[in-house]
């Protein structure tokens, strides 16, 4: 897009009456740094539950309301947002949970977003072929694409295109299309920026898409069947002494080399495990993946020796990795790992995950850590029977359709 044509959109009345927008930072620097989102530091949210929100504030007499989040600051709605402009997976999971799929007018990679979850969740649906894409291989998102979508609100955290828009370019896009709102580096507090930059939990993040489409009883309703579900996973745990070690690694089959991950580590990209409290074979040699710790080679791993292995975000996208993964008892040193020799080797859940995901991979997570007390995990594209489900599919299918 040109100059010229950049100047007639700032200065065209095309914003929208249908939203107002407040409260924003968008001031110097707070968009610098910041584009890695990687694991570091030691959780201090262990239960990632939920709490009632003191960030929604209903207007008197009319329909309006506002909701708060940082980073985007307060943003102020005259209804409810019909369209949607959505990146990651993690924000159209949310919005999937809350029944709104049918706002989404895009993600990042629609062809690659996984569906598998909803198939198991009777009358859920959620149709990716139309999505507009907005990583292609010419760019990775640009303005002309938000203006030409021309949705009401743009699930996208500013912080996270630092590089892409400046504080321009946000200013414009806010003023002359809709408001930002998301909240990114909560994945694994990976915010490297100046600027305060507050984390919330999976379940936290839910009730604010939740306010913005005012569903909050989907919300709470989903949080509780989560809540229930960990509630009862937690009763059956052994001692901590007793639990397993497990290393949570991505495979470098061409270097027979191992990334490693904090299990445990902070964010919601590990909702699925850091609840489980199992012992992180690797926590004492494992620093941020984001300050690039380095990789164990085959005898490290033999040396830190875990009960479990799980090889990061493959469950639900099998490739020659995760394959090349499943064959380390080929390997002549790989064979000698308690986890090889036991056969405890698991392809794991995404970190992209909102709360249907969660549900699904807490469940996942559970029957491959402890398969004695929740049965054994399915294989990659094989669903739980359901004398072994760990919850209804059909009370979350309810709750996501309104019929709670």
């Amino acid at each position: 897009m040109s100059d010229n044509d950049n100047t007639i959109r700032q200065e065209a009345p095309t914003r929208r009456d249908y939203m107002k927008y407040s409260g924003v930072v968008v001031g110097g620097g707070l968009l610098a740094g910041c584009t890695g989102d990687g694991d570091h530091g030691p959780s201090s949210d262990a239960s990632d539950g939920s709490e009632p929100s003191d960030d929604f504030e209903p207007s008197n007499g009319d329909d309006s309301y506002s909701v708060t989040m940082s980073p985007v600051g307060t943003v102020e709605f005259d209804g409810v947002p019909e369209t949607a402009v959505v990146y990651d997976d993690q924000i159209a999971d949310h919005l999937v949970a809350l029944g709104q799929q049918e706002r989404i007018v895009s993600l990042g990679f629609p062809d690659r977003y996984y569906t598998g979850y909803y198939d198991e969740l009777p009358g859920v649906e959620f149709d990716t072929s139309d999505l507009t894409a907005l990583y292609t291989d010419e760019l990775v998102l640009d303005k002309e694409i938000l203006y030409e979508l021309d949705a009401d609100v743009h699930h996208l955290d500013p912080i996270s295109w630092e590089g892409t828009f400046d504080d321009a370019d946000i200013e414009e896009i806010e003023q002359n299309i809709a408001p930002f709102f998301a909240n990114r580096f909560s994945r694994a507090h990976g915010y490297q920026g100046d600027e305060p930059y507050e984390y919330y939990t999976l379940w936290k993040l839910l009730d604010k898409y939740a306010q913005v489409y005012q569903v909050q009883s989907r919300s709470e309703a989903l949080t509780r069947t989560r809540d229930e579900m960990l509630e009862a996973i937690r009763a059956e745990l052994p001692p901590q002494e007793e639990r397993p070690s497990v290393a949570l690694v991505v495979y470098n089959h061409d270097e027979n080399t191992f990334g490693p991950y904090l299990l445990n580590g902070p964010g919601f990209g590990k909702a699925h495990t850091r609840p489980l409290g199992a012992n992180d074979a690797l926590a004492e040699g494992t620093k941020s993946y984001a300050s690039d710790s380095g990789s164990y080679s085959m005898e490290a791993m033999l040396e830190f020796d875990p009960d479990v292995i799980i090889h990061n975000f493959d469950w639900n996208n099998v490739r020659d990795r995760t394959e090349a993964f499943f064959d380390l008892g080929d390997d002549p040193v790989g064979r000698e790992i308690t986890a090889v020799q036991n056969d405890r080797l698991y392809a794991g859940g995404s970190a992209l995950q909102g709360p249907i995901f969660n549900l699904f991979q807490l469940e996942l997570s559970a029957k491959q850590i402890y398969p004695d007390l929740f049965g054994q995990p399915p294989e990659p594209g094989e669903s739980v029977s359901e004398d072994e489900q760990l919850f209804d599919r059909k009370r979350v299918a309810d709750i996501i359709n309104g019929e709670i």
